[in-house]
């Protein structure tokens, strides 16, 4: 085991400032609102929220804003986490799906969330 930095004991950081190279960990406020594209570089929408399985203590999954203009036609979808990539260079993320996917398939209501709704599952996106 690696012996504790001294960092971890003063709290002053003394070796490198780019600790978390390669990227391992984001925080919950620079995910909310970052681009979610296709493998295409296609607009699949952004990270409206983020939602935690409290007994894994893990993102489930990620609620996306997609489409719409000044609040009409938007519609929101609940992306198993594991579906999607980080892409650091463009500080987004991938859903690797064709935007007619989402064009095509229905969002959830506001009023009813994605933990009684079926297409949080990824399996759902592998069926649309």
């Amino acid at each position: 085991m690696e012996p504790l930095k001294e960092d971890n004991f003063t709290g002053v950081n003394q070796g490198e400032l780019t600790p978390n190279l390669p990227l391992q960990y984001l925080t919950a406020s620079s995910i909310m609102g970052d681009k979610v594209e296709n493998a295409e570089g296609e607009s699949m929408g952004e990270v409206e929220d983020i939602m935690i399985d409290l007994n894994s203590g893990k993102i489930d999954y990620v609620i996306i804003e997609f489409g719409g203009f000044l609040g009409m036609g938007v519609k929101y979808f609940a992306i198993p986490f594991k579906m999607l990539t980080v892409n650091p260079e463009n500080k987004s993320f991938t859903f690797n799906q064709k935007r007619e996917l989402l064009e095509n398939a229905p969002g959830f209501d506001l009023d009813h969330w994605p933990d009684t709704n079926f297409h949080r599952e990824e399996s759902y996106w592998h069926f649309v």
